[in-house]
């Protein structure tokens, strides 16, 4: 109980520590955003009263000083914006008009006030022509600023949805890869412990404890294996090497294994158990299935940028699909893993190479360790 209240504060404590993270970039947004802005007002607007004939450099203190205080007008207007970035866009857009219309005035009369200070001790008469020409430019500086406010917050949470998507793709995608990985475990478990009761069963008990030890070697390795990281080649015959072990325990003087692996290829990265089902299948419908010796034969190459592995035994003749009774699980199991996980770019084949002989061809993009 105490580990599973632990889990759920650590689940909270990520979640609070991401949202702290999107909270610290989205104002670092903003206030790049806004230094950009201002600086851009205080350059264009230094141009355009050098045009009209002001000296820019004696009037920098008083656009300093009209900026500053635009700043704080957007700063309280930014904090109001934030409240409605859940309301629907053209409310958003309603609300940025009228807090634009609200700054507006406030702000000419504080540049009025500035004009008046930096023309002292000189009269400072209010001109309704300049007064509404500083409406019109303080309107657009502010609904400006709005419009571009909630773009950035706008587009700011779109990436984080993709984003988000692309994490909740992720983890389905490893889910239907562990999904796939364990349907492997209960089968050969399933299968182990018939054989091993089989075992008992005839008195050989001996060869019971010996297989049950090497299962549990086997289990040792596998369980640590995690199903979305890749493995080298050598390390996944390695894992089969030890299943095979298990199964020879059984069918020792019936089982005949070889491998046929170029040493180019070893270091080549497979999703871990990929084969199992394979020799699973190997030994179930073939060794299992026949009186007689069989062989299972593995090939591993490379063919052009593809690492193509073969897997070969001796069974009996096919149903009328093609392939012997009940193997169609363990194909489907390993061609749904290959393609969760290459994305297209793997290939199975299986059939008959000729009568008594069936084969599987896995075709897998190259990816070394």
């Amino acid at each position: 109980m105490a580990s599973l209240a632990e889990a759920g504060f650590g689940a909270v404590a990520r979640k609070e520590t991401r949202q702290n993270r999107e909270d610290m970039e989205r104002r670092k947004a903003v206030f790049r955003l806004a230094a950009a802005y201002w600086v851009a007002v205080f350059l264009s607007t230094s141009v355009l009263w050098a045009v009209a004939g002001t000296d820019p450099i004696e009037s920098a203190p008083g656009k300093l000083a009209s900026i500053a205080f635009a700043l704080v007008l957007t700063t309280g207007m930014t904090m109001l914006l934030k409240r409605t970035l859940s309301w629907p866009l053209w409310q958003q857009a309603m609300a940025a008009f009228a807090l634009s219309l609200a700054a507006t005035p406030v702000s000419a009369v504080a540049d009025y006030l500035i004009y008046v200070v930096c023309v002292y001790p000189a009269p400072a008469p209010v001109d309704a022509k300049e007064l509404a020409y500083s409406l019109i430019f303080g309107m657009s500086l502010f609904f400006g600023w709005c419009c571009l406010y909630l773009v950035l917050c706008y587009s700011m949470a779109l990436a984080e949805g993709e984003r988000r998507m692309a994490a909740l793709r992720e983890e389905a995608l490893s889910a239907q890869m562990r999904a796939l990985a364990y349907q492997v475990n209960p089968h050969f478990l399933f299968n182990t412990l018939n054989a091993m009761t089989g075992l008992i069963e005839e008195g050989a008990n001996a060869h019971a404890r010996g297989m049950v030890l090497k299962l549990s070697a086997f289990l040792r390795k596998t369980l640590t294996l995690d199903p979305t990281q890749d493995i080298p080649l050598g390390e996944e015959l390695a894992l089969q090497s030890d299943y095979l072990a298990v199964e020879s325990t059984r069918f020792s003087d019936r089982m005949k294994v070889s491998f046929a692996v170029d040493d180019d290829v070893r270091e080549i990265c497979v999703p871990p158990l990929i084969l199992q089902p394979l020799f699973e299948n190997a030994v179930k419908y073939g060794v299992g299935a026949t009186r007689g010796a069989v062989e299972i034969m593995l090939r591993a190459e490379r063919l052009d940028d593809a690492l193509v592995i073969t897997v070969e035994n001796d069974t009996p003749p096919a149903d009328a699909d093609g392939m012997p009774a009940g193997m169609g699980i363990g194909l489907r199991n390993v061609a749904d893993r290959i393609a969760a996980h290459f994305s297209g770019a793997a290939s199975l084949s299986s059939g008959y190479i000729r009568p008594g002989r069936f084969g599987v061809r896995l075709s897998l993009p190259l990816a070394r360790s």
